[in-house]
């Protein structure tokens, strides 16, 4: 009795938890309803038999209490319960998989005016490619992927000139039109998902996939990663932009394409009076992009890795107990080779993050931008007499 009692409130808990739990599904903001309508049908089977199958067993317990002097009859074989077993659980598969099977149908006929866009994974950082005016992106190679050319585009397809590059995790795209997304991976397995799509697909390396939708609000969504892809995983965050054609338009028409990109800067000087405020700003925008703060905070807890408050200018005491002052060419020369060097307390997890030699300019200034260790405390001590010598 007791059993059945228990039985009876789990039953009851689940379905109210179910009924007035707050945790429910972001507002649709594309054409997937079909994915909302299949998660609805699955639900409603599971539950049903959640239901059925525990008050079936209450029933059970009750009608075949134990009794003095009755005893179970043994029935080797039922054809007859057979039969509707595997007629009841056939029909509730085939329920159970046929309207996902409708769905993916549609998931993988992309309309023929969808508007291409590739996304490039890496750790911990999206990129984004649109084709540009040819209407074609251009080859690629992973022989060919560099800090200055991170999409491993060829130099060589006149197709790739003109592919409008946006080295940011931030992508814009128009309202109530068809988008392909065309998803790479530079490094692990990762998944681009914008939860109110609805849409989402891995990104295997080595291999191309793509998945489609058309976004019908306007609005700003968050991008996750869907798939464990290294400690800095929960933090590889970005965000899709939905706007009128106007807007997006003039957007677009921002970004830098391939062949510009490949032009030769100017290197940036720190030096110069009046670029340290943008050298910051550009290395802010840098340390979120390539997902440095996930594993280093800038209020002096640290995370997987140092803090940057207070550490320029701090000496380190490494793994082997030697000690390395943090000057501009430690810093420059750690995100270069980050396993070359284990600082003492850490695990020698951050991976080779390819960077320009403006870009490693622009991030080592935010650093510093942090100061430097308290005057009077053993680490500005140390520098102290470091520069001194």
């Amino acid at each position: 009795m007791t059993m059945a009692v228990v039985l009876i409130a789990l039953v009851d808990l689940s379905v109210l938890f179910q009924i007035f739990s707050p945790w429910k599904a972001t507002p649709l903001a594309s054409n997937w309803q079909q994915m909302d309508n299949t998660l609805t049908i699955t639900l409603v089977i599971t539950g049903f038999v959640f239901i059925f199958l525990n008050l079936f067993l209450v029933y059970m317990l009750m009608r075949f209490s134990h009794r003095k002097g009755r005893r179970a009859a043994y029935q080797p074989e039922n054809k007859k319960l057979e039969l509707w077993l595997i007629s009841i659980t056939t029909i509730g598969i085939i329920a159970l998989l046929a309207p996902g099977l409708l769905v993916y149908a549609d998931f993988v006929h992309v309309p023929k005016n969808a508007m291409q866009v590739e996304v490039l994974g890496q750790q911990w950082q999206w990129r984004f490619r649109f084709p540009g005016a040819g209407g074609k992106f251009g080859r690629t190679n992973v022989g060919l992927v560099s800090a200055a050319n991170p999409f491993g585009i060829d130099p060589a397809d006149r197709a790739g000139s003109g592919n409008i590059l946006i080295n940011s995790n931030e992508l814009h795209l128009p309202v109530n039109y068809p988008i392909q997304m065309v998803l790479r991976s530079q490094d692990v397995l990762h998944d681009f998902y914008v939860p109110p799509f609805r849409a989402r697909m891995n990104m295997v390396p080595g291999t191309v996939t793509s998945f489609w939708f058309t976004p019908n609000k306007v609005g700003r969504y968050e991008v996750l990663c869907a798939q464990l892809c290294g400690i800095g995983h929960a933090n590889m965050r970005g965000y899709v932009v939905v706007e009128d054609a106007a807007s997006f338009q003039r957007w677009l028409q921002g970004q830098p394409t391939f062949a510009v990109s490949m032009m030769p800067h100017p290197t940036v000087n720190a030096g110069v009076p009046g670029t340290v405020t943008g050298l910051v700003a550009q290395g802010k925008a840098l340390a979120a992009s390539k997902a440095c703060i996930s594993c280093h905070t800038v209020d002096g807890n640290p995370l997987v890795g140092p803090t940057w408050k207070g550490l320029f200018g701090k000496t380190e005491t490494m793994e082997n107990g030697s000690t390395a002052l943090v000057d501009e060419a430690y810093l420059r020369n750690f995100i270069r080779n980050p396993t070359a060097h284990i600082v003492k307390g850490f695990t020698p997890i951050m991976p080779k993050i390819e960077m320009t030699d403006e870009e490693l300019t622009a991030l080592v200034a935010y650093i510093k931008s942090f100061g430097t260790p308290p005057q009077g405390s053993p680490q500005n001590q140390a520098a102290t007499a470091s520069e001194s010598n």
